[in-house]
């Protein structure tokens, strides 16, 4: 089978240019990053997970951006087992909300360190690129025909993607708090935490794969009572998450932005599965009135 690959005009094109400049982009930060010397980034080896973390998001989406972008260039998504529209619009939107989370850590980071070196500013500027890239790809996703753009690309589809997000973005949090619990307060409430966002983590992956990887028909379920049964196992998790995470605020003597942190974003991945979970309950109603 001769392989096809893209006419002149597609070299132009705004996805392949925003996929050229987040692979470009995000190759220069984790250099950059990778540069520093072991002793300049021992000032506070506190927050070693966060930089671990960030270096994973670059790396990942940089590899995987790669790909698609080969696959792209050579036309060879059709013979790929995969729903490769919503493929794209999953790692676009994912990559934009992680490497978001990236350009606040990282600058974070730096706020910790007495000396900030030229080419650690330069990363952070980087990596605020790698989110600006990500971003407009996709909206020029979103502004595609329904068909064009898949599930993933519609209002369902983006929630599901924020609580991937939520549940990513939890776990350097949860790590931190564990391995250092805050004065004053006990352990256990951070176990629980840990608990939920792994088991809703979990949910929003497989529910991820599913309609990624073109299952939903093989379901045992119906897909969208699939969706609404695990939208709400999510809603439960994360309410228990958030509750857990004021009650910490409130019992803490002394401010402590790790607890802040995770109290946020259970409240928006809360707010995330909530109108995921109405989406679910107005179809299954409309289908049931069919």
């Amino acid at each position: 089978m001769p392989v096809i690959v893209l006419e002149a005009r597609d070299f132009i094109s705004p996805i392949f240019l925003l996929r050229t400049w987040e692979v470009l982009s995000s190759c220069v930060t984790f250099s950059l990053v990778a540069s520093l010397s072991a002793e300049e980034l021992s000032q506070c080896p506190q927050l070693n997970t966060f930089r671990i973390f960030c270096m994973f998001i670059w790396c990942f989406f940089f590899t995987v951006t790669l790909l698609i972008h080969i696959i792209s260039f050579i036309q060879f998504h059709s013979l790929i087992p995969i729903s490769w529209k919503n493929l794209t619009v999953t790692v676009a939107v994912l990559g934009a909300l992680l490497s978001l989370s990236a350009s606040v850590l990282f600058p974070w980071l730096l706020m910790n360190r007495e000396h900030v070196r030229p080419r650690a500013v330069a990363a952070a500027v980087s990596s605020a690129l790698t989110f600006l890239a990500y971003a407009l790809e996709s909206l020029v996703l979103r502004t595609q025909a329904q068909e064009q753009r898949g599930y993933m690309g519609s209002m369902s589809g983006l929630l599901k993607v924020l609580q991937l997000w939520g549940g990513c973005q939890m776990v350097p949090l949860v790590v931190e708090l564990l391995t250092g619990t805050p004065t004053g307060l006990k352990p256990w409430p951070f176990w629980v935490t840990a608990a939920s966002h792994g088991v809703c983590l979990l949910l929003s992956l497989v529910t991820v794969v599913v309609i990624v990887g073109d299952f939903t028909g093989r379901c045992f379920l119906p897909f969208d009572r699939f969706l609404a049964g695990f939208s709400l196992i999510g809603v439960l998790l994360c309410m228990l998450a958030t509750v857990i995470g004021f009650t910490n605020i409130l019992q803490l003597r002394t401010q402590n932005q790790l607890v802040v942190m995770e109290t946020v974003v259970s409240s928006v991945t809360l707010l995330a599965y909530t109108v995921d979970f109405a989406f679910s309950i107005k179809l299954l109603c409309d289908r049931s009135q069919m």
